[in-house]
């Protein structure tokens, strides 16, 4: 075969509907790029360091970052938050991500490539947040680990009687994710979430750093400032990836079972657990 053959073969071959082979390449490189990383995290491994050495980092970090308090005109930006979290850190950072608008996700991810993204896959997820889940570890320079509860839904209607989340929420969020992630954490020094002081009057002083008594490591809220016009311009100035039900009425996303629609002018976090008294899961506990 000629030269020219060969071109107008491949040229056939896009005109007739054939996979981009430059996106082809780029996944590879991708793929590549990424095992290289997990490799370098592997050989450069370190022991997780004590507890009392992690909750000193939490106090100093504290101390050096909030200036003269929490909210205050002085406290330390993003950047200087996720900088200083990276020196502290190492590859021992996980941030937890609920695939709604993945936000942390993706600024991490400007810091330090290929940081693992904890997402809590409790079985009861609205098939859109999956489907965020899977277009974040398919583009985003992350390593997404799904954290799985020690019982399927099934075997957990078994044990506990089914539709647990109606009866019970709060052991049900126990069994399903506070657990999970807290036995999956003890393999980090710190983790990073996206709590914001707007999110809720519960989350109003939420610190940039603190040290988290419940799993045992230091907790970092690189955007807990932020304002929702903020998050919202971030999203749009760097093509974010979002959870669709966001714009469909959903403000917060959690488990389908324990989220509704909200109407305008409510709370954000009116439609989890709605008609009940219970407002957090249990992973943040400020």
């Amino acid at each position: 075969m000629t030269e020219l053959d060969e071109h107008n073969r491949l040229g056939a071959l896009f005109e007739s509907g054939a996979p981009d082979l430059l996106e082809q390449q780029q996944a590879a490189a991708r793929r590549a790029a990424q095992q290289a990383d997990g490799q370098r995290r592997r050989e450069q491994s370190r022991p997780r360091r004590s507890e009392s050495l992690l909750r000193d980092i939490a106090v100093s970090g504290r101390a050096r970052l909030h200036g003269s308090g929490v909210g205050a005109p002085d406290e330390a930006t993003t950047d200087q938050v996720l900088r200083w979290t990276i020196e502290q850190f190492g590859d021992r950072i996980a941030v937890a991500s609920s695939m709604a608008d993945t936000v942390v996700a993706h600024l991490v991810s400007q810091y330090k490539p290929w940081v693992d993204v904890l997402f809590g896959d409790t079985g009861y997820h609205f098939e859109e947040t999956l489907q965020t889940r899977q277009r974040v570890a398919d583009t985003l320079k992350v390593n997404v680990i799904s954290v799985l509860p020690a019982q399927s839904v099934a075997e957990q209607d078994a044990s506990y009687g089914p539709r647990l989340y109606q009866r019970d929420p709060t052991e049900c969020c126990r069994l399903r994710k506070v657990v999970p992630l807290r036995d999956r954490l003890a393999d980090y020094e710190v983790w990073i979430t996206g709590l914001r002081r707007d999110d809720a009057p519960s989350r109003a002083n939420a610190p940039l750093v603190v040290w988290d008594q419940a799993n045992k490591l230091v907790k970092v809220n690189p955007i807990a400032a932020w304002s929702d016009e903020r998050v919202a311009a971030y999203i749009r100035d760097n093509d974010v990836i979002v959870n669709p039900l966001l714009s469909q009425g959903y403000p917060s996303i959690g488990c389908a079972p324990c989220t509704s629609r909200v109407a305008p002018g409510e709370d954000t976090r009116s439609g989890r657990w709605a008609g009940q008294t219970k407002t957090e899961c249990g992973l943040h506990v400020i």
